[in-house]
């Protein structure tokens, strides 16, 4: 698409924009005198949907007036929350409601699917992950190699982007599981890195590392919401992420996870167990045997949060009611090229965009490296200036267009404000 300059054309975008009424259903943090921000931060914290207070405050009814016979009465029993909130989730990354499980965080979760998929033996017990992964990835990662008793230097493959070279890129990582593959016992990767923003080729990643023998996993903190997921025919054995950025659940919100269903089938597949994985029809006879759901629920150890669940069901709602990742992600697109568009016309030379610029390999995320000029004194004046993004040592400004509450009179107004700040250190 040929995009324009000039706010009159943003403006015209938005009017023809299928989606633009869902901004009404958000709430945007204000200036000090009373002006919206400019809002670019979901790929870090969403949103809160309009709804999500609501929600909330109906569970808090329930428990004050119901208490212990919320869980069975009412128009949302607390005991069947997972029932009616996994069906939608399991829609926005490609998976059977099977599948599916909302519970933990993010961290939590991959630890507890590390405990099921990362089994070392003495010639396969290797992990391969990226080197700039996100450090709580690292820190996990870690922890089970040495939890196993191995060391973490002998035990641990690292993939990065070449010197000089900001993104990955695919040949190398097939190239490592070739090397590597009879050694790797795990392969957990990132479905879109949080840095640059790149989005890797999941579903070849799946297929390489399964030719080899190797468990794939993926951290799809930042792809789930954003980019279109089909979990479930890649193949992919495991994934874990959070639902406060795209999915704007809140901070700290309950995290996701997918199983594959060849995994959730086997009774004798290891896993921390706890009573709500219990298989349901037996759970409350307090069996001191463990007989797990034969779904992704398997691997729940605990009862859910309700007041922490409301918050996911107010956003599932939205994703629902705007037509799907599908449609979402036409409009994410649509945003991010016209940022880029913007950024060469008006800011080259000043401004080097290091998120791919292949649409397919990118989400909704633009990563910017200022040049010439210190970046993080650029990054604290946007902020001044009412524009909220996020700084990423040692050299990034994270902008997100999110398609269901940003519009594209947000991202002209934005590179407008950059381009007045940029012009001042001339």
């Amino acid at each position: 698409m040929t995009h324009k300059d000039g706010i009159a054309y943003a403006q015209i975008l938005d009017e023809k924009d299928a989606l633009a009424s869902f901004r009404g259903e958000f709430c945007f943090p204000r200036q000090a005198d009373g002006k919206e921000d400019l809002y670019f931060l979901g790929n870090s914290l969403g949103l809160q949907p309009l709804k999500t207070e609501r929600y909330v405050q109906e569970e808090l009814k329930t428990w004050r007036e119901s208490a212990i016979r919320g869980y069975f009465e009412g128009q949302h029993p607390w005991l069947a929350i997972q029932e009616r909130l996994v069906q939608p989730m399991a829609d926005l990354v490609g998976a059977t409601s099977k599948e599916v499980v909302i519970m933990n965080t993010l961290t939590a979760n991959l630890h507890f699917m590390m405990a099921s998929f990362y089994k070392p033996t003495k010639k396969r017990f290797k992990i391969l992950i990226e080197e700039h992964a996100f450090p709580s990835d690292h820190f996990a990662v870690e922890s089970q190699i040495k939890q196993h008793g191995l060391a973490v230097e002998g035990s641990l493959i690292r993939v990065s982007p070449r010197p000089g070279e900001d993104l990955l890129r695919m040949e190398d990582i097939e190239a490592s599981i070739v090397e590597h593959g009879s050694e790797i016992a795990l392969i957990l990767l990132p479905g879109v890195q949080y840095y640059t923003g790149q989005v890797l080729d999941m579903k070849t990643i799946t297929q390489l590392g399964h030719q080899y023998g190797c468990m794939v996993g993926f951290d799809l903190a930042h792809a789930v919401g954003n980019i279109e997921l089909d979990l479930h025919r890649w193949g992919v054995d495991f994934a874990c992420w959070c639902t406060y950025k795209y999915l704007n659940a809140g901070p700290g919100s309950i995290g996701g996870c997918f199983v594959h269903e060849v995994h959730t089938s086997n009774r004798s597949m290891h896993r921390l167990a706890g009573w709500w994985g219990h298989n349901k029809e037996t759970r409350f006879a307090m069996a001191a045997q463990f007989d797990p759901m034969l779904t992704a629920q398997g691997w729940q150890v605990s009862c859910p949060p309700i007041l922490a669940m409301a918050p996911i069901r107010a956003s599932l709602e939205l994703f629902e009611s705007a037509g799907g990742m599908a449609v979402i992600r036409q409009k994410s697109q649509m945003l991010s090229s016209y940022m880029l568009y913007l950024i060469k016309a008006r800011l080259l030379g000043r401004v080097e965009v290091i998120t791919p610029e292949s649409p397919q390999e990118r989400g909704c995320q633009l990563s910017l490296r200022v040049l010439a000029i210190d970046g993080k004194q650029v990054f604290d004046e946007l902020e001044q200036n009412g524009v909220i993004c996020d700084w990423r040592y040692p050299s990034v400004i994270r902008a997100a267009a999110v398609p269901l509450y940003n519009s594209f009179k947000d991202v002209y107004l934005f590179i407008d404000i950059l381009e007045r700040l940029l012009r001042k250190c001339d």
